[in-house]
């Protein structure tokens, strides 16, 4: 995993391949718009948004991809759109930015944050 030493997200951006900032700040914009009571952080050398404790999103630009970390809650939610993509357990993996589908980051941060607001089943 790429780990940053930036301090701030607008720091990481700043760093970022610029093939790949443009769709990484509007990633970064749709957390903030989706996660609004989350506190956006760099943790893990990543931009991270948290609640109550653990990461509930975090992205990063890999030296291969560009990663999504959703919870492994939101992965069932949407079991049938993120079947036919690169994932792992809490991880979904692009190696092209222009294949990141914004309207997907959307629903997943929309779920994040429906599920930070039910209790556990």
């Amino acid at each position: 995993m790429v780990k940053s030493a930036a301090a701030t997200v607008d720091a990481w951006l700043a760093g970022v391949d610029p093939t790949r900032a443009p769709v990484l700040a509007k990633v970064r914009e749709a957390a903030i718009r989706n996660l609004p009571d989350h506190v956006e952080s760099m943790s893990y050398g990543m931009p991270t948004y948290r609640r109550d404790g653990g990461p509930d999103f975090a992205f990063n630009s890999q030296k291969q991809y560009i990663s999504l970390y959703v919870s492994q809650r939101v992965h069932a939610l949407n079991a049938a759109v993120l079947a036919g993509l690169d994932r792992g357990k809490s991880c979904i993996r692009f190696r092209k930015p222009e294949q990141i589908d914004l309207t997907l980051v959307e629903k997943l941060l929309a779920d994040t944050a429906k599920i930070d607001d039910a209790p556990a089943a």
